[in-house]
């Protein structure tokens, strides 16, 4: 008997998994700011900071995260991960200082932000091979909808009952939620049930066409590597940093806190057409020049961020804001499988999100220091607003990897 296709549950558990990493991703913490700048009496520069040590630091396991995934599997790595990062949760409600803030930044931007995406989004570069740019937009445009209602339901949380309880709250969502899908929902690899990427059984059974790919060092002596690494991390950086003092740059404007929380909202409208729509460009046309044209659209973000004032103008630069995001993840989540294989996506994938984070620590205080020598980020954001083309420039100058896409037998 023929088993209904498994590819598409495991995306929609991604979905939710990828969405509920927002208390540990830049859009979620962006809420806490002040109340740790008030409630703690550290500077804004010192929260940035801390942040940053606690992202730098969190991103060195990345690769070896990633390792872990190909060695114990999607399900065993994604349920470990969910619950150390719900206890991360809970220590963040106690924090009292600089040096508790940046320890509990380190490891909820280390299993939130960092290795629970990473398994989200190996989970489903599994289970597609034609169709995988389709697949990860509609995940990416979905995960970015409801992590979009993070940082509203925590500035709720927070105006009700405290940013204390917040934490606990995110916690329990994630403890709920999380940990059941990874453990009950995922499938390590569509050979574990006797099913094969996109569905389509091939002609020759005794292959596993699922299985095939560079190693990671290999991977990592092609030029492709870094132009890819290089766009993503410049995005990471910039995106951060913005997303970071989204309050404060909004509060330049007019904008309240809840006002500025709620503009996180029409970036999921721009995400919705940018997700799938690279996602289709991804499969029907080629992507040797994604990496280029993310980074056109990264320097437009921060042309709109320091120029835009009024209502509508702000609600646009979300839109294209949320347009970029939903490119520029569905580029780095598809092309690292598209060109190096799945046999090693684990450790590839993981010193690719290495580098994002990495290069993410160094965002908001970026930020902040411009802001501190301009006076404003609205300033800040346009001063950074060229780097973007620097390297579009080089990475238009892409070439594709080659390698033999030899499958590997099964193992009976």
């Amino acid at each position: 008997m023929r088993t209904r296709f498994s590819g598409w549950r495991i995306a929609a558990f991604a979905t939710v998994v990828l969405g509920l990493t927002g208390p540990g991703q830049t859009i979620g913490v962006s809420v806490f700011i002040d109340h740790f700048a008030d409630d703690l009496e550290l500077s804004k520069n010192a929260v940035a900071g801390g942040y940053a040590i606690g992202t730098l630091t969190g991103s060195l396991m990345m690769p070896t995260v990633g390792g872990w995934i190909d060695r114990y599997g999607v399900r065993r790595s994604m349920t470990t991960i969910a619950t150390l990062f719900s206890i991360a949760l809970v220590a963040m409600s106690g924090v009292q200082g600089i040096v508790s803030l940046t320890v509990g930044f380190v490891f909820i931007r280390m299993l939130g932000q960092g290795s629970l995406s990473l398994t989200g989004i190996v989970s489903v570069s599994l289970w597609f091979e034609q169709k995988r740019g389709m697949a990860l937009g509609i995940v990416l445009t979905a995960s970015s909808a409801l992590m979009a209602l993070v940082p509203v339901a925590l500035s709720f949380v927070i105006g009700e009952f405290g940013w204390r309880q917040a934490w606990l709250f995110a916690a329990a969502t994630v403890a709920m939620i999380v940990i059941p899908i990874a453990w009950f929902g995922m499938i390590d690899r569509p050979s574990v049930v006797g099913q094969h990427v996109d569905g389509i059984t091939p002609e020759d059974h005794e292959l596993d066409v699922d299985v095939w790919g560079v190693d990671r060092s290999t991977a990592m002596h092609t030029r492709a590597f870094w132009i890819l690494a290089g766009s993503t991390a410049a995005g990471s950086m910039l995106v951060t940093g913005v997303n970071f003092h989204q309050i404060s740059l909004l509060g330049e404007s007019g904008f309240s806190e809840t006002e500025a929380a709620i503009m996180f909202l029409p970036q999921v409208l721009g995400t919705s057409f940018g997700s799938p729509l690279s996602g289709l460009i991804l499969d029907r046309v080629g992507s040797r020049y994604g990496p280029a044209i993310s980074l056109v659209l990264l320097s437009l973000v921060l042309l709109l961020a320091g120029s835009v004032s009024s209502t509508g103008a702000v609600i646009g630069y979300a839109c294209v804001l949320g347009f970029y995001s939903g490119v520029t993840r569905t580029l780095g989540s598809a092309l690292v499988p598209g060109w190096f294989g799945t046999k090693h996506i684990g450790s590839i994938q993981g010193a690719m999100t290495f580098m994002g984070v990495l290069a993410s620590a160094a965002g908001p205080i970026a930020l902040a220091l411009t802001e501190s020598m301009t006076g404003s980020f609205r300033t800040a954001a346009l001063v950074w607003c060229g780097v973007p083309l620097v390297g579009a420039a080089i990475a238009a100058r892409n070439r594709l990897p080659t390698f033999s896409r030899e499958p590997v037998a099964v193992v009976q």
